[in-house]
């Protein structure tokens, strides 16, 4: 099958903010590339929603993206699939404390792999698809790649690192392939555990005293899809000021 529509490839695509996102630019019009890990039922439940509004619209793709040697197939299925890849937004990510003292090598690896090690080289195979289409790459990241947050030392450095790796790979594919980053404030909450207190504090430390939502990030990502073909190499933070004043 033969896309005549832009092919995004969402990670981590079955849940929460990908989800969003996949549902937005389906109705934007954009041939889509869910990729999931464990959530086989959402992901498959979310193709169903979307192919009875636009049929044969969605590809799904399970993958373990810590397989780095893996990352090419993938790629290469896509491109068997719709003969083209327009976009990759890099949404999928772990995230959970690390305390100094309790730490391990398996959480480093985890951590490191997710956030920043899978989108690297799932960027890499992409790259020359992508550079065929004058296409983008977007990646999550967040702000705590430049405020660290507190027992995350972990998750923290691998956000810095994914921030850099835009800025980085913006230069690198050049003139060929836009490469940019959303860093998302308080839009969905973490699964783990938060109290009610926390999250006021967090949300009184935004300029705009309140909470955004998914659909803004999906809208921001939109935007540099469609609208923003000279930003390249820029983390746009969608946060309702918080970066402004981070407590």
């Amino acid at each position: 099958m033969k896309s005549n529509k832009p092919v995004v490839f969402i990670t981590g695509a079955a849940k929460r903010v990908g989800a969003v996102v996949a549902r937005h630019l389906h109705s934007q019009g954009f041939n889509l590339v869910l990729h999931y890990r464990h959530s086989a039922q959402e992901a498959r439940d979310l193709q169903s929603e979307l192919h009875a509004v636009r049929p044969d619209s969605v590809l799904l793709l399970q993958a373990d993206l810590l397989q780095s040697k893996l990352l090419p197939s993938l790629v290469q299925k896509i491109i068997q699939h719709w003969g083209r890849l327009d976009a990759l937004i890099n949404n999928a990510s772990s995230f959970y404390p690390t305390p100094v003292a309790k730490a391990t090598e398996a959480d480093w690896d985890d951590l490191l792999g997710s956030n920043l090690k899978a989108p690297f080289f799932l960027a890499q195979a992409a790259a020359p698809h992508l550079a065929k289409q004058q296409g983008c790459i977007i990646n999550m990241v967040d702000i705590h790649g430049k405020q660290p947050l507190k027992k995350h030392p972990i998750y923290s450095i691998a956000k810095a690192g994914l921030i850099m790796m835009t800025r980085s790979l913006a230069r690198e594919l050049g003139a060929d392939v836009r490469v940019n980053a959303i860093a998302p404030g308080a839009i969905l909450w973490p699964e783990n555990d938060m109290d009610e207190l926390a999250r006021q504090r967090i949300i009184s430390s935004t300029a705009l005293k309140r909470p955004g939502c998914p659909d803004d990030i999906a809208r921001s990502i939109a935007f540099l899809l469609k609208d923003a073909p000279y930003i390249t190499g820029q983390v746009i933070a969608v946060d309702g000021g918080r970066s402004l004043g981070y407590a």
